[in-house]
């Protein structure tokens, strides 16, 4: 029985046909809304390659080598070392008082630490131009501070010294007072991260605070104090409200007066060029400062942080070096546009000043709107459909945050512009008809000039949000049944929808507070609040311009208030 049963088994298995080697998968097509998220990237960064292509036509023809000639004898130099020694002010200012802060309140112990540490981020909602108005009007020759200097001693101008409020150094003080932040939000969460057993064997060997500040922990926080200074340094070169106001000539003033002012747009062109690639340059410096270096403690088993009690003057010092920040970059500011506004205040009525503010309500709301939907159309595309492709055009797309407004508004007019006259000049010829500007001096030019200034800030919340939800919960939604777009609209976007909210209020203040492109693209009569606070400051009227600085500091206030809820969270 067992030999018959056995035989069978045999015969059947030799009759069993040999395994066929199985098919190779194929790979799913992307849909096209995928493909759609490169055409974005690629209509993002169209402005910056037009202002390339702009500023090199023009050094073909003689009279353009003649003219760009002109620009490096006359004002080239001038604009670069302004910018630069800028750039370098206000970054050491800013590391100075964004690391020494960060190391107090993540280390220490002393009265007010926790109140300190979230007013820390207050300078965020001031514009670098408004804190700039506050100060000249408090500091400058007919301001209340040298008026009280001349009643107490009976000086007159001249025969005392006081500090040139506007000149290089006062700029860069004001840059520095409200741009601290980024140094210090990245070097709090570097030390927050450190090694605890680094810093108790510094304590260990008889180093003090101070010294366990310069030799072990800023060193291992250098990435974090290096992006935090790159990014100030973006924002110094894309300012120009301040730098104007207080007669600084930089790349941003430069471009602007030979757009307007002298109606040069190839000069504006070859300006932009120049800055765009000290911008390179600097992106190139901050990653090769970085080399192959890994700043990471070795083993995450240690014991929490214990802060270090301050007492005495210690602590006094360390009350004064985490609140001057916040005098400096928001109290004072604050408190001098409040009283400006009681005093006196914009002299146009309610019905008068509200379109102002509609104007930029309008254009933020629709910019953040817009930068959201695009974020997360690259975001979903390059998750769901990795290629490289995607993930060069989402970078791609991201490098408008690195750029000046007044850059990307001529690269932006500059299109534009041919468009406009290609399709007039067809009309013309066909039906006799002239269309005029269709895009440019609109709206659309305007809100599309926010959207490759500010879909890098979108884009790069969301990716970190989506960092944060497990691909297995897609994974376990498609298993159920449901297709990719009922998994992403289902499981992963309301998971992703605290990073959506916070990518649509950094886009919404942001387009609130951004001054040099919409001056220069905005369309005509068209004022927003920035523009409204600029033309006052601008003819001195800064008392009238405190009630539309003081509206812009209020909506500022609402990433530093998502900011604070997230600290609470960590």
């Amino acid at each position: 029985m067992s030999a018959g049963m056995s035989g069978g088994l045999a015969s059947t298995g030799a009759a069993l046909p040999p395994r066929q080697p199985a098919a190779p998968r194929r790979r799913r097509a992307a849909p096209a809304w995928a493909w759609a998220a490169v055409l974005v990237a690629l209509l993002i960064t169209a402005p910056l390659a037009s202002v390339l292509l702009t500023a090199a036509t023009p050094l073909l023809s003689p009279a353009g080598g003649q003219a760009w000639a002109h620009i490096l004898r006359t004002m080239l130099a001038e604009l670069l070392v302004n910018s630069v020694l800028l750039s370098v002010l206000v970054g050491l200012m800013a590391a100075s008082m964004g690391a020494v802060a960060a190391w107090l309140v993540s280390t220490c112990a002393f009265r007010g630490r926790t109140v300190l540490e979230v007013a820390l981020l207050l300078p965020m909602a001031m514009p670098a131009y408004v804190c700039g108005y506050a100060y000249v009007w408090l500091l400058d020759v007919a301001g209340p501070v040298q008026e009280a200097i001349r009643a107490a001693t009976g000086l007159r101008y001249g025969q005392y010294w006081f500090p040139e409020i506007r000149s290089l150094p006062g700029a860069a003080l004001m840059l520095a007072a409200v741009l601290y932040p980024y140094v210090y939000l990245l070097c709090r969460n570097a030390f927050l991260q450190q090694s605890v057993c680094l810093l108790e064997a510094s304590r260990t060997l008889g180093h003090g605070l101070p010294r366990t500040f310069l030799h072990v922990a800023l060193p291992m926080a250098r990435p974090a104090l290096a992006a935090g200074i790159a990014l100030v340094t973006m924002e110094v070169l894309a300012d120009f409200g301040t730098v104007q106001h207080f007669a600084v000539r930089t790349f941003t003033t430069g471009i602007y007066d030979a757009w307007f002012g002298q109606g040069d747009r190839p000069a504006a062109a070859q300006l932009a060029a120049c800055l765009m690639g000290v911008v390179a340059l600097l992106l190139l410096l901050e990653r090769l400062s970085r080399g192959g270096r890994r700043y990471h403690p070795t083993t995450t088993r240690h014991p929490p942080l214990r802060p270090v009690v301050l007492r005495g003057w210690k602590q006094a010092a360390a009350i004064l070096a985490c609140a001057a920040p916040v005098m400096l970059g928001f109290v004072i500011p604050g408190a001098t546009l409040l009283a400006l506004m009681l005093q006196s205040g914009d002299p146009l009525d309610a019905r008068r000043t509200l379109p102002f503010a509609l104007n930029s309500l309008t254009l933020a709301t629709v910019t953040a709107g817009i930068a959201v939907t695009l974020a997360a159309l690259l975001a979903w595309g390059h998750r769901l459909h990795p290629s490289r492709l995607r993930a060069a055009a989402n970078r791609l797309a991201s490098l408008g945050y690195a750029l000046p407004g007044s850059v990307i508004a001529v690269g932006t007019l500059v299109p534009f512009a041919l468009f406009d006259n290609a399709v007039d000049a067809w009309m013309r010829a066909r039906f006799g008809i002239s269309t005029g500007l269709l895009l440019s001096g609109t709206m659309a030019a305007l809100v599309f000039a926010y959207l490759v200034r500010f879909l890098g800030v979108a884009l790069s919340a969301v990716e970190s949000g989506l960092t944060r939800v497990k691909p297995s919960l897609f994974a376990a939604a498609r298993v159920l049944g449901s297709t990719p777009g009922q998994a992403v609209r289902e499981v992963e976007l309301p998971l992703a929808r605290g990073a959506l909210l916070t990518a649509a209020i950094l886009v919404f203040v942001d387009t609130m507070k951004e001054l040099p492109a919409t001056l220069i693209v905005r369309p005509f009569d068209f004022d927003t609040l920035a523009v409204r606070v600029h033309s006052l400051a601008s003819d001195e009227r800064l008392a009238e311009a405190s009630t539309s600085a003081l509206l812009i500091v209020v909506v500022g206030l609402l990433p530093v208030i998502a900011l604070v809820r997230g600290m609470r969270k960590g």
